[in-house]
């Protein structure tokens, strides 16, 4: 038989978030996906782009209230 491994309690059943992309230094920036201001982000970035406003208001939302 195969001998299974027990958890360790170090895993996570949830995957690492993506790396964010980085800023650009500048023109063309991404408009963000809900409000259509000018992020701080590239055109080519990947994703759900979101300006800065709309950025801390989605984290204010996904917090945990705990």
């Amino acid at each position: 038989m195969d001998e299974v491994d027990a958890p360790t309690g170090t895993e996570s059943y949830c995957p690492a978030p993506a790396a964010q992309a980085g800023q650009v230094a500048g023109p063309p920036y991404a408009d963000c996906v809900e409000c259509s201001r000018p992020t701080e982000y590239g055109v080519a970035t990947p994703g759900r782009v979101l300006c800065p406003v709309c950025e801390w208001q989605d984290a204010q939302r996904s917090a945990c209230s705990g």
